[in-house]
């Protein structure tokens, strides 16, 4: 067992394993459907192309799966999907009753690891069998609204919950942590950065706050804006932190190396950025709900540049090298923009 593993000091009920069979539906991947953006005073970026899931679905979070397909949690419908991108084929793995899936990530071994905010826990979908597996949090962690999770670099999980916790996961022995937020209620995105750092982003705190691995504390960091809604977090190549500020319309940048902050308002007159996503060629990518378009943001540059197509009520961004998904969960539907980063 890591170092990491040795200062957990509760010790989390047992896994539950269930396993679960997948069901399967199929719909149609339409083709690639476009819209003029709204002028912003930069060009048109590359088109939307929509994938439909199942009616109901409702999907919150997204994330490539180590296959070609891509996850979503259907946050309404209670199970974790997989997308086959070349046939539109969507596969259904019922979570457990009363499942209210919200984040979805791919973590090692290509495994599928979601935040269940219904069930209380921690679940893993195995990337082969499907079978499913679920780690509760402790009984006096009840009601904790589990919102995403992040690896660190010793292969630890983290995880927030906006009733005002976040904690941590030892996937070998399904030991579990749960701390209490600095400053209550909030936590929600979560990255971890190419050196292992973990950060998350406090909605109701209007804050960030960096958490320490060895002793599970978390540090505030105070974002120049007050009141902004940091809503989601992600780490680009350097280490630096991008944050989506819900309620300030802006985009904010946090440089752990000199403890700078940046900030630029986003296009429109009335944004409300909601996910961030920084792709393989550094490039960030916002969800914004006031316009519904997904636009990406050149640091190199620092111009704002809408994809063309409709993207409405994006609440998760995640990608791979060459593509860029979208879970649109008032929609159901995910979205695919293709880039040149391949």
């Amino acid at each position: 067992m890591t170092r990491l593993a040795s200062v957990l000091t509760r010790s989390a009920p047992l896994a539950v394993l269930l396993v679960l069979a997948a069901c399967t539906a199929a719909p149609t991947a339409p083709p690639a459907q476009t819209a003029a953006p709204a002028q912003t005073g930069a060009a048109a970026g590359p088109a939307v192309q929509r994938f439909e899931v199942p009616s109901g679905a409702g999907p919150h979070d997204v994330a490539p799966a180590a296959d070609g397909g891509v996850w979503f949690t259907a946050q309404s419908a209670g199970y974790l999907g997989h997308l086959d991108p070349r046939t539109g084929k969507v596969t259904q793995v019922p979570l457990g009753d009363g499942s209210r899936p919200h984040g979805v990530i791919t973590g090692p071994g290509g495994h599928a690891w979601v935040t269940d905010s219904g069930l209380n826990a921690i679940v893993r979908v195995d990337a082969d069998n499907r079978q499913v597996r679920t780690y509760p949090l402790p009984g006096d962690r009840a009601g904790a609204d589990l919102n995403t999770a992040a690896f660190d670099a010793a292969g630890v999980l983290w995880f927030t919950g906006q009733s005002g916790v976040y904690g941590r996961l030892a996937p070998d022995t399904g030991k579990i942590d749960v701390y209490d937020a600095p400053r209550g209620p909030g936590p929600y995105g979560i990255t971890a950065t190419p050196d292992g750092a973990v950060y998350y982003a406090s909605l109701a705190g209007s804050h960030i706050a960096r958490i320490a691995p060895d002793t599970g504390r978390a540090t505030v960091l105070e974002p120049p804006t007050a009141g902004q809604g940091a809503r989601r977090v992600w780490a680009d190549s350097t280490g630096r932190v991008w944050v989506s500020e819900w309620n300030g319309g802006r985009l904010g940048r946090y440089d752990p190396a000199s403890d700078a902050w940046k900030e630029w308002r986003l296009p429109g007159d009335a944004p409300q950025p909601y996910a961030v996503y920084v792709d393989s060629a550094d490039i960030v990518w916002i969800s914004d709900f006031g316009s519904d378009r997904l636009i990406s943001f050149d640091p190199a540059t620092e111009h704002f540049t809408p994809a063309n197509g409709e993207a409405a009520a994006v609440r998760q961004i995640h990608g791979r090298p060459g593509e860029v998904w979208g879970a649109a969960s008032g929609q159901d539907a995910l979205l695919l923009v293709r880039t040149a980063s391949g």
